[in-house]
């Protein structure tokens, strides 16, 4: 079996390349050339001796992830919907804002933790998404960009894990695609641009910031040990003592001074002026002085199974107010890509129920839009 060159960070891909008798300046070469230029043809690799280009052939592959469909929104969001295999498939969005691209990352197909907020937590969990199909998403996407805007500098500037899953619960496999995000040699991308979100994995928290301290962001959407039981069942294992206890810990490391913690508004059961109140003093409780977190209010993105609805825009603003008077620094998230579900918590809210999916995906092979079927063909020619 040939070995998908995707799944190795640049150690991984010179370990490979000693494996046949390379030295390590050959594994630089082709990270760049597979990350930076895109190319997945062996033989456009001109720099490369053609005898290694041949042995390449033989043993090893470049290939992405099967694009199931893609969705334009209204305000420039694009969702893509990725197959990857045995009837599972994954959601990757981009959002252009400004001076910034930002890529939403799937890094499990479905997610175990079961938050009551998630239409992406109720479809289920299927598996972990191998190194080379979390790094394929970033890879099809800046290159499909690329050519789609017509600009030969890189197009995605931020990259969030906050797509489908829980990126701490698939850690083996998610550290060597965070590797190769920030390498130099293949997307270049600074720690402070690359965010791993978390519903509150305690001890994977600990050893990324050993491993490859990005920054962080965590999902904590309830100031108390009983409500966030209610809302987010990891809490049962990791209470918000615990998970707080490991931001801190974090933060000796990370490359920013704060958390992020998310916040997702539910209309009546964690909006009031009280949960607002008592996160001011959950802050102060856990500070090490000085401002060490963020919030980041998103507004609830109503599915029918939650039985949830979405706090009133007054109220939200009610409660941040409380948090800015309160000295921590408040943001309202903007919903993006309402209209094609690609906003927080929706991604493949419309593909589940699993034991439809494969049905879903046969049909989605079939109306694939051209552009992007194209697009597959050119860049698996490389």
């Amino acid at each position: 079996m040939t070995a998908n060159l995707l799944d190795y960070d640049l150690e991984g891909l010179a370990a490979f390349c000693e494996r046949l008798g390379e030295k390590r300046f050959r594994a630089v070469q082709l990270f760049r050339w597979i990350h930076q230029k895109g190319t997945s043809n062996f033989d456009d690799m001109s720099d490369l001796a053609k005898s290694l280009r041949e042995k390449l052939k033989r043993v090893a592959h470049v290939t992405a992830l099967t694009v199931l469909s893609e969705h334009i929104s209204s305000d420039g969001t694009i969702k893509w919907l990725f197959d990857v295999g045995h009837g599972d498939a994954v959601e990757a969005v981009f959002i252009p804002e400004g001076d910034r691209g930002t890529l939403c990352i799937s890094s499990q197909a479905g997610c175990a933790v079961g938050c009551r907020f998630c239409s992406t937590g109720h479809q289920g969990f299927s598996r972990n998404l191998k190194t080379g199909e979390i790094v394929a998403q970033l890879w099809f996407t800046e290159h499909f960009l690329r050519k789609h805007l017509k600009r030969d500098e890189r197009i995605i500037s931020n990259v969030v894990m906050m797509g489908m899953g829980e990126p701490l619960q698939n850690y083996s496999e998610l550290v060597p695609a965070l590797r190769v995000i920030l390498d130099d040699h293949g997307y270049g991308l600074s720690r402070r641009r690359v965010t791993v979100s978390t519903s509150g994995v305690v001890p994977m928290m600990d050893r990324l910031a050993q491993d490859c301290p990005v920054a962080l962001a965590v999902s904590l959407h309830a100031p108390d040990d009983a409500l966030r039981d209610n809302l987010v069942p990891l809490n049962k294992k990791y209470p918000i003592a615990d998970l707080l206890a490991a931001c801190n810990r974090y933060l000796a490391f990370a490359p920013r001074d704060f958390i992020t913690f998310e916040y997702c508004m539910l209309d009546g059961v964690n909006d009031q002026p009280e949960h607002a109140n008592h996160l001011v003093s959950l802050v102060r409780q856990h500070s090490t002085g000085g401002v060490w977190c963020k919030f980041n209010l998103i507004p609830f993105n109503p599915f029918p199974a939650s039985g949830l609805l979405r706090s009133a825009p007054e109220q939200v603003k009610i409660f941040a107010k409380i948090l800015s008077d309160a000295g921590i620094v408040t943001t309202i998230r903007k919903t993006r890509g309402d209209d094609i579900d690609a906003a927080c918590g929706q991604l493949a809210g419309d593909v589940k129920d699993r034991t439809g999916i494969s049905q879903r995906i046969a049909r989605q092979r079939t109306v694939m839009l051209k552009p992007v079927t194209s697009f597959n063909e050119e860049i698996k020619a490389g």
